[in-house]
């Protein structure tokens, strides 16, 4: 559980890094819209880095929750970090399974806290 929470305390790191980035960096270079994208992904990445520091140290948890919250973090904030950035349109179709990966992740952790309670 430890490297989780090294993970964890890496990938908050990462997003108020980026977060800093678009607030000062970005600002007046990119449209409303893509600061929004920016400012969203920032939001959730921390949200979720929080949730996965906290769970780090509930072994009974489990890993693979963790990981679906990992990924499903870096496939929804990611995606907008490029959209934001003018990656390919595409990336609209990842936003949304980054994001079901995070409430698969969430629900998997309850379901395994209810059951090891």
């Amino acid at each position: 559980m430890r490297s989780l929470l090294m993970i964890a305390a890496l990938d908050m790191a990462l997003a108020i890094l980026l977060g800093a980035i678009g607030a000062h960096a970005l600002a007046g270079r990119l449209s409303a819209q893509a600061l929004s994208w920016w400012h969203t992904a920032s939001d959730y990445q921390i949200y979720q880095a929080l949730g996965l520091m906290a769970l780090s140290t509930h072994s009974r948890i489990g890993t693979a929750p963790m990981i679906m919250l990992l990924l499903g973090s870096l496939a929804f904030s990611g995606s907008l970090y490029a959209l934001a950035l003018g990656g390919p349109y595409l990336l609209v179709w990842v936003t949304p399974v980054g994001g079901l990966s995070m409430l698969a992740g969430w629900l998997w952790t309850a379901r395994n806290a209810w059951r090891k309670a």
